[in-house]
Parts: structure tokens; C-alpha cells; sequence
């Protein structure tokens, strides 16, 4: 009877300790930890949050597993058994704050790019780089955890990065062409471009092979990042979404152009003041520039707070031109080619 009550006590006590840490992070998960959450929402800096957040799946499962490693040194099951069970439960808890890590890695990534203006831009590229810089170093941690040596493995990995480096050059190409576009800063997720072929969009990705573009169609663009590297691109938001809008028109010969001009200026400044798009308090310029077939030309120069902006304020001022030069009498003329015709004898 007393070798029996032995025996239970044996298993006993490491299964209360399995059953303790269950209900510890029970406990901690669902008080402490959304104590911490509440209290986190209430500071300025969104990197608790971040944190947070990011082993709220797994505090549960770590404290779970910290129980059963502890519980097997109190085991009655023989050594090697209980060697083989906490490898693999260290294992899983190095894979576990592998994966944790590299959720905060990226989410600080994003919440650093915020916090600069950009200066760092948020694209997958970088989150996928975080993330595999993350899981590499947590994969040498289990190597060395498990008594296996990295200095062959790293050798293996050397010649091997050297065959798969040749067989891969396009593709390696592309990689370190989207790392130069995005590091230095001529091009980034949200900028309006148009390239050398006609083509022009709002850049949505630059991934580790290539970059997206969504056209005023609605449809993806997809360029390979050497040949974005490498490409005439036109980016309307750098250095300054703020751009210049100009605007061709021309009056008959017979109008009074000092009054055409005051006109024009007026309504330009009208269209600056009034209208979405238009940058309030600048100075629309106007210039007379050529003698033309059938009127006298000229331009007009406007500013927009960005490029989805110059649309509206020139669909706006040759609305408002129009309708002023209208009721000024000032006349924009129809192009007049005037053709001799010799009948032959």
C-alpha cells in the first residue's frame, strides 16, 4: 500500500506542477495581461501596444511549457526520457519566441517608417527581410541549443550561397535594385509616377522582386525592380507633393490683352482660393508666348497641393475662363486656316 501511495506521489507532483502553470497563465492572460493592454493604450508610444499584442497568443503556451520542463525534472521517468522530452519542449519554446520576435521586429519596422515621414519606407520587402534576419539567428540559437555546430553549417551555407548566388542572378539582381530604390528615397509606396513609356500610377509595393503600380484604370503594373532601378521615372510627390499646374490658351487678335490679362489673373486667383486642390495664398503667374495661326497664346501658371489635386483646379479654371472671358467679351477663337485655290487652265 505505502509503495503505491509512493508511486502516485511520484506523478503527483509534476502533474501539479503542469496543472499550476496551466492555471498561472490562465490567470496572467486573462488579468494581467489585459491589465498591461489597457494600461499600454493609454501611453503615447504605440511600441507596447505592438509588443503586446504580439504574445498575447503565446504568454499561455510559454508558461505551459515552462511547467512541463520543470515538471519532467521531478519525474520518476528515466533520464534519457526526460532528456528527449525537454529538448523538444525547448525546442518548441525557441520556435515560439522565434515566430514573437519576429512579429515585434516587423511591427516596430512599420511603426518606426510612421514615425520618420516615410524616411524608411513600409513594403513587404522590409518586413519579409525583418523577418528572415529573425528566424535565422533563432534557428542558430536551436542548433547550438541542440549541441549541433554552426561552423560547418555556416561553411555548407557559404558554397552553397555561392551556387545558389550564380544560379539566381536575376532574381539577386532585382532584390539589391528594390533595397537601392527604397534606401534611397526616389521612389516609395504612395508616390504618383509615370514612366518612360507612358505608363503612370500610384506606386503600391516594392516587393523583393518587383514593383507594383496601380494605373488611373485601376489595373497592376508590375515592373521588375532592375529595370525600375534603371528606367526614366517622373515621380509627381519628390521632392514635394506641391506642384506647378500650367495651362494653354489664346485670345483673338482683336482683343485688349491688358484686359484679357487682369481677367486671367483674376480667375486664376479665384480658382487658387476657392477651389480643393488649389494652394490658397499663391501667386498665379500669367505670360503671353506666341504669336499663333489664329490667336495670340498664352500661359497660364497655377499651383496644386499634389498631383490628384491638378485635375480639379484645371478643370475648374478653364470652367471659370471661360464663362468670364464670356462675359468680358473677350473671344477665343476657333483655329482659321484660310486655303487659295487656283483652278487650273
Amino acid at each position: 500500500m505505502l509503495s503505491q501511495l509512493e508511486g502516485v506521489t511520484k506523478y503527483l507532483i509534476p502533474s501539479g506542477i503542469i496543472l499550476g502553470s496551466l492555471i498561472l497563465g490562465w490567470l496572467f492572460r486573462t488579468y494581467v495581461h489585459r491589465r498591461l493592454i489597457t494600461l499600454a493604450q493609454r501611453t503615447r508610444w504605440r511600441g507596447d501596444d505592438i509588443i503586446l499584442k504580439a504574445v498575447q497568443s503565446s504568454v499561455l503556451l510559454w508558461l505551459l511549457l515552462g511547467g512541463f520542463y520543470l515538471a519532467m525534472e521531478n519525474s520518476p521517468l528515466s533520464p534519457q526520457l526526460v532528456r528527449t522530452l525537454q529538448t523538444v519542449v525547448a525546442t518548441l519554446i525557441i520556435l515560439s519566441v522565434t515566430l514573437a520576435v519576429s512579429r515585434i521586429a516587423v511591427g516596430l519596422l512599420q511603426l518606426y517608417s510612421e514615425s520618420t515621414g516615410g524616411a524608411l519606407p513600409s513594403t513587404s520587402m522590409f518586413a519579409n527581410l525583418a523577418r528572415i534576419i529573425v528566424i535565422a539567428i533563432g534557428f542558430l540559437i536551436l542548433f547550438q541549443t541542440l549541441g549541433v555546430s554552426i561552423t560547418p553549417l555556416l561553411t555548407a551555407l557559404g558554397i552553397g550561397g555561392l551556387a545558389i548566388s550564380l544560379a539566381l542572378k536575376d532574381t539577386l539582381s532585382d532584390f539589391f535594385a528594390g533595397l537601392h530604390i527604397l534606401l534611397s528615397g526616389k521612389l516609395k509606396p504612395g508616390d504618383i509616377v509615370a514612366l518612360e513609356s507612358g505608363e503612370r500610377g500610384t506606386v503600391e509595393n516594392i516587393s523583393w522582386r518587383d514593383t507594383n503600380i496601380r494605373d488611373r484604370e485601376d489595373n497592376l503594373i508590375i515592373i521588375p525592380n532592375s529595370r525600375v532601378s534603371t528606367a526614366l521615372i517622373t515621380n509627381f510627390d519628390v521632392p514635394a507633393k506641391e506642384m506647378a499646374v500650367r495651362v494653354i490658351c489664346g485670345i483673338s487678335y482683336d482683343s485688349d490683352l491688358e484686359h484679357a490679362e487682369r481677367v486671367t489673373l483674376d480667375v486664376a486667383k479665384e480658382v487658387m482660393e476657392n477651389v480643393p486642390g488649389g494652394v490658397p495664398g499663391s501667386e498665379p503667374g500669367m505670360r503671353f508666348t506666341s504669336f499663333g495661326e489664329s490667336s495670340i497664346d498664352f500661359r497660364v501658371s497655377l499651383r496644386a497641393t499634389d498631383y490628384a489635386g491638378r485635375h480639379a483646379v484645371v478643370h475648374e479654371f478653364i470652367k471659370r475662363l471661360h464663362t468670364r472671358f464670356k462675359e468680358e467679351g473677350i473671344n477665343i477663337p476657333f483655329p482659321i486656316r484660310t486655303i487659295y485655290q487656283q483652278n487650273a487652265k
